[in-house]
């Protein structure tokens, strides 16, 4: 059985970015929301061991390594 969801006070930049990402897919808005719904719902959860692997793989070692990317991405925008 399929139910209808509503989503109140959605702040404009977050409309704006969805509507922006459901033109990209060639889709509409409703549908767009429909995927990313599913998405979510349906990921498996990473196992801790996954999540290492992952971290890892983006060549991070410490907290100080990962915090500097993270405020070089920030500043690049």
């Amino acid at each position: 059985m399929a139910a209808s969801i509503s989503v109140k006070a959605v702040p404009e930049r977050i409309l704006r970015r969805l509507r922006a990402r459901a033109a990209r897919s060639r889709r509409s808005l409703q549908r767009e929301l429909l995927v990313i719904l599913e998405e979510a719902a349906l990921a498996e959860p990473l196992a801790p061991a996954d999540l290492l692997r992952r971290v890892r793989a983006l060549g991070l070692r410490t907290p100080s390594e990962s915090a500097r990317m993270v405020r070089e991405d920030r500043d690049a925008r």
